[in-house]
This record gives structure tokens, C-alpha cells and sequence, in this order.
């Protein structure tokens, strides 16, 4: 078992739910307050950090914290410690507790905010509401002896190259030969200085997605027997690693409108939801998304779901969807609190895989601004 620091955590966090991801402008994503050059022995995983949440972590004995909701959203003008968000940071940065904020990445990572709460409405055949990211493919294309090409292509297999959809190692290899004539100062697998030297070569072909292209050429470079590799890397039209906000999917079965809302109510556990729609109306395809989820009604509709979730749905939205007949589940922003357990599950899983001693608290402070009476 290894003792990690806080740079350590977050490298593996990223692995999964990666900056990149983040759709929103300007999302204040990642390190918030404080430092990750330290050691980290407990992570306090929450939804929001207020001061109770700051209380917490400090009886808690935890060192980092990762939220999903950012805890400086806008640019700050000063910073006064009789105002509650300066004694917030005030306090946090006197107890050396480093906040660090995951906000739409969380939402689009595979297993994040939006899979979590469609895993609690046990949605089946899901598929991306709206996408957000996605990334080129390469082809790398390089020359080697047909004696060394077994190795360079378990190489590039282990790097992550060659996989196709549910298939991997993928390659293709075409027989050739390779002339060169070494100078001097060359130091030469085969061949000799100032001869011209034909080898028995191939071609070997794989594809990988853009984001791996170091880690794969570091794999080529690192097997290859040449001095001088020959190779080309080639951006291709295809896209790969599509992902995006939302889910949408389908109830393991039909409902009414009103059925599905005291679903909604007693899965994500929130007393009273808000409704648009005929309460008697068969719902059987869900679009979902966690949060603020105003502006992707048409996006919903298009994917032809019976009924959207989401919460902080606008007057004048709602009448919107209405007039479309699209039914509407609000059960407010907070419902996004799944990815408290969901973070903490997953990285327990994520740095135990790595043997790292590090425990992963789960907040138990109510953020839900409102009271429902």
C-alpha cells in the first residue's frame, strides 16, 4: 500500500472524469482553494461546500475536498471575512483543506452525475442527450523489419491502440521493402555505413483516438529497433469517444406521468417534484439531465422522450414544453447529490486498484436550500 498526496488523488480522478469534458464556459473546474502538494489521507466528497460542510471536513479529520458544485463560481473582487463565502475560504484555508471542483466534466463522464441518476431510475438502452465532446482519430502508419513487427504490435495493443469498438489489438500489416544507406555517425540496427541497405520490412496500421497519440508513439518509439524510425500519423475524418450531457433511456416499464413522478420522488429521494403534463399520459422514455436543464427541451423532444427531467425549470420554459407536449419532471437541482456516493464508490474502487491508502468520506450535510411545507 502506498501513501499518496493530493496531485496523486486528483491524476486518478481525471482519468475518469477529465477537464476536458467540461462544457461550460469558463467552468471554474479544478483546483479551488488551497493545495494538492501535500499529504492526503481522507477526502470528504460532497455536493456543495458551505461552512457546515468546511465543520465537517474538519471533525472528519479529511484533508482534500471534492465537490461538483464549484465553490468560487465568479470571478472574485475581494475577499472579506465578515461576509460568510470569506469566512468559508478563511476557514478552510486555515485548516490546510484543499477544495477541489468537478462541475459539467462530472456530468458528461461516463458513470458521472447524469449515469448516476439515470442508474437510480434503472434506465435501460441509454444513449447521450446532447453531445458535447468528441475526439479525431488517428492512424499511425510505421515501417519495421518483419522480424520485429509481432512485438511493436503487442506494444501499440498495450498502449491502447487498435481498438474498435469492442475489439482490440486491431492492426493491419503489408510486406515491403525498406532501403537506406547509413552515414557516418549513425549507429544502425542492420545495415552498414555508406552502404545502401535493403530490409525485409512491413507496414504496420493501427488506429487510436487523438488523446492517446503520445502515449502510443512513446509505445513505437520505445520498440522500435531503428535509430530513425520511418512512420506517419494521420488525422481521420472519424470521430470516436463521443460523449455528452444528459441520458436518455427507457423505464423497465410503461408508467403513468403520475406514477412517475412518485418514482422520481422516492428513487432520488426528494419530497415533492414539480409536474408539467397530463398526470394520466404513458411514459415510457426518459431524457434526463442533472441540474439546471432548461435550454435542452428541444434536444429532449427530438430524442422523442415521453417525459425530460431536470430541475430549475423557468415559467416560461415549461409553458414551452407544454405547448409541444412534452411532459416535464422537476425534482430540483439537488437531486444531483447522487454523485456523492457515486465519486466515493468510484474512487475507493479507482485508487484501491493502485494500492493507495486513502479513504473516501461521503458529506452527510443537507445542502437543499429550499423546504418544501
Amino acid at each position: 500500500m502506498k501513501l499518496v498526496n493530493g496531485q496523486e488523488i486528483i491524476q486518478v480522478f481525471e482519468s475518469w472524469s477529465p477537464k476536458k469534458l467540461a462544457c461550460m464556459e469558463n467552468d471554474p473546474i479544478g483546483l479551488a482553494i488551497g493545495t494538492l502538494n501535500k499529504p492526503v489521507s481522507k477526502v470528504l466528497v460532497t455536493l456543495d461546500v458551505n461552512e457546515a460542510v468546511a465543520n465537517e471536513a474538519i471533525e472528519k479529520g479529511c484533508e482534500l475536498i471534492i465537490a461538483h458544485h464549484p465553490p468560487i463560481f465568479r470571478r472574485l473582487a475581494n475577499i472579506r471575512t465578515d461576509h460568510p463565502s470569506g469566512r468559508l475560504y478563511e476557514k478552510l484555508i486555515k485548516h490546510d483543506i484543499a477544495v477541489y471542483a468537478a462541475h459539467t466534466n462530472l456530468d458528461v463522464a461516463e458513470g458521472g452525475v447524469n449515469d448516476l441518476l439515470a442508474d437510480a431510475l434503472h434506465l435501460q438502452d441509454r444513449t447521450i442527450l446532447e453531445e458535447t465532446y468528441s475526439e479525431h482519430l488517428l492512424k499511425l502508419a510505421v515501417f519495421i523489419p518483419s522480424a520485429n513487427a509481432e512485438d511493436l504490435r503487442e506494444m501499440l495493443a498495450k498502449a491502447g491502440a487498435g481498438r474498435i469498438g469492442e475489439y482490440e489489438a486491431c492492426s493491419y500489416t503489408t510486406a515491403g521493402e525498406g532501403r537506406f544507406r547509413a552515414l557516418a555517425g549513425a549507429k544502425p540496427f542492420v545495415g552498414s555505413i555508406g552502404e545502401l541497405h535493403v530490409e525485409e520490412e512491413v507496414k504496420v496500421e493501427v488506429v487510436f483516438p487523438e488523446s492517446m497519440k503520445n502515449r502510443v508513439l512513446k509505445a513505437m518509439l520505445t520498440s522500435h529497433p531503428y535509430e530513425e524510425p520511418a512512420y506517419d500519423v494521420i488525422r481521420l475524418e472519424q470521430q470516436t469517444n463521443r460523449m455528452g450531457l444528459g441520458r436518455v433511456g427507457h423505464l423497465a416499464k410503461e408508467m403513468t406521468l403520475q406514477q412517475f413522478a412518485e418514482f422520481v420522488k422516492q428513487q432520488l429521494q426528494v419530497p415533492a417534484v414539480r409536474v408539467v403534463g397530463d398526470l394520466q399520459s404513458k411514459i415510457k422514455k426518459v431524457a434526463l439531465i442533472g441540474g439546471d436543464g432548461n435550454k435542452y427541451i428541444y434536444a429532449a423532444k427530438r430524442a422523442g422522450a415521453d417525459v425530460f427531467l431536470t430541475g430549475d425549470m423557468y415559467f416560461h420554459t415549461a409553458q414551452d414544453a407544454q405547448a409541444m407536449d412534452l411532459q416535464i419532471v422537476d425534482p430540483g437541482h439537488h437531486v444531483e447529490k447522487v454523485m456523492i456516493a457515486g465519486v466515493a464508490e468510484k474512487m475507493t474502487k479507482l485508487c484501491a486498484d493502485k494500492k493507495y491508502v486513502v479513504e473516501f468520506v461521503q458529506s452527510t450535510i443537507h445542502t437543499e436550500p429550499f423546504l418544501f411545507v
